[in-house]
């Protein structure tokens, strides 16, 4: 058997197919490739069986991912995250059967870290020496770290209000590290310019292929963790989407595999933001099939404060063909549950799951998740990587002093 069963590169907004085999960014159009496996020769010959034994790490799942030859693989053990019941905060919000996919633990503290194994693993294939990219801070402290295992120069260019955990990550391992004095946004106008005059590769948000296979796995690894048997909703922080679209493409490649049932309903995914930047959300209101640029846009859950997707329509589209939703939280709000589920389930979850967790709780008390279904939330990173969003408030004792009652 292969080690993967990719096949080739496609524009989703046109269906004009691209060979694999070479360096791709965005298709003719400008839009995001996406990439194809041969599902039907690989449906002859892959069985859930064939994974009992395998590593517990997203490339378990191989024969799914773009990596053709096994020794370009780059890894640092992610993956395979935990999925956990949290009956505590479940009975709170009235939700009987709440689970976390808990992506803190994973290799750099955040999801991110499996799209950059799988980008950098497929760039280090394809014989890339340097790549460049914009971040709000996870992404390219992953990315950077997963490039220097690989060998490969990176730069970064982050908000200098970007977590400074991150930024140091960044640092420590010797990228090349820019701030600018605005947003993601400016960051990406940045790194687009130093991509046409130095040459590199842009490793921006689905400017390349590949980040979205890593994601996927994420999908991959609920659909395996439940026995095959897909929850009713999963909830996703969305800033530039890759994960939701992700984990949509996950499943819709599961069922035609016969992996899954093709006669049940696809999980409903809903799309969660912060009310300072919402653009997904005003769009999915508005029926569109694309976002408008948000403007001043603001939130203390850094990773999700995305203007502008580049893959938006892919985004909506997995909304409207899950029967999803979207759904805005404020900044205290979201602060209120990260210290909710903390104290409830003994887990410091990020921001960003903290606004998952909130959505949850407001789609229950209006009766959007229903009594008795199954419910995911996907926690995208430890609460240690944003120090600055609680404060602790403890008395100062004295040597000797009694503690009080």
């Amino acid at each position: 058997m292969p080690y993967s069963y990719l096949s080739h590169l496609y524009c989703p907004k046109t269906g004009e197919r691209y060979p694999a085999g070479r360096v791709q960014q965005l298709s003719q159009v400008g839009a995001p490739l996406l990439v194809a496996y041969d599902l039907q020769a690989l449906k002859e010959t892959w069985k859930p069986a064939d994974l009992v034994g395998r590593e517990a790490s997203l490339w378990r799942y191989h024969e799914l991912l773009p990596v053709r030859d096994p020794a370009n693989v780059v890894t640092l053990g992610e993956g395979f995250t935990p999925l956990l019941p949290t009956p505590r905060v479940g009975q709170d919000m009235g939700i009987r059967d709440l689970w976390m996919k808990d992506e803190g633990i994973i290799p750099t503290g955040s999801f991110k870290a499996r799209g950059a194994a799988v980008g950098v693993s497929r760039a280090l294939e394809l014989g890339v020496s340097r790549l460049a990219m914009p971040t709000n801070g996870n992404a390219g402290a992953a990315w950077a770290l997963y490039a220097a295992r690989a060998g490969i120069e990176a730069t970064i260019v982050m908000p200098q209000d970007a977590p400074l955990i991150t930024r140091n990550e960044v640092y420590a391992c010797g990228a090349r590290l820019f701030l600018v004095d605005g947003l993601i946004s400016d960051a990406g106008k940045q790194v687009a310019q130093a991509v046409a005059e130095e040459g590199l590769f842009d490793a921006s948000t689905l400017k390349e292929p590949y980040r979205i296979e890593g994601k996927k796995t994420m999908g991959l690894e609920i659909a395996e963790q439940f026995g095959w048997r897909l929850p009713d909703v999963i909830l996703y922080p969305t800033g530039g989407g890759v994960g939701l679209i992700g984990i949509h493409k996950a499943f819709k490649e599961l069922r035609e595999l016969g992996w899954i049932a093709a006669g049940r309903p696809l999980p409903r995914l809903v799309a969660v933001q912060a009310s300072g930047c919402a653009p997904i959300v005003k769009a999915w209101e508005a029926r569109a099939k694309e976002s408008e640029f948000w403007p001043d846009s603001q939130t203390v859950a850094f990773g999700i404060n995305v203007p502008k997707p580049l893959g938006d329509f892919l985004v909506l589209e997995a909304l409207y063909e899950s029967e999803g939703c979207a759904l805005a939280i404020e900044d205290a709000e979201l602060l209120k549950e990260q210290r909710r589920v903390a104290e409830l389930e003994g887990a410091f979850v990020c921001p960003e799951g903290a606004a998952v967790f909130a959505a949850a709780r407001r789609l229950r008390e209006n009766g959007w998740i229903k009594d008795n279904e199954r419910v995911v939330a996907l926690n995208t990173g430890a609460g240690i990587k944003y120090p600055d969003t609680l404060t602790a408030d403890a008395p100062l004792l004295q040597p000797g002093e009694r503690l009080p009652r």
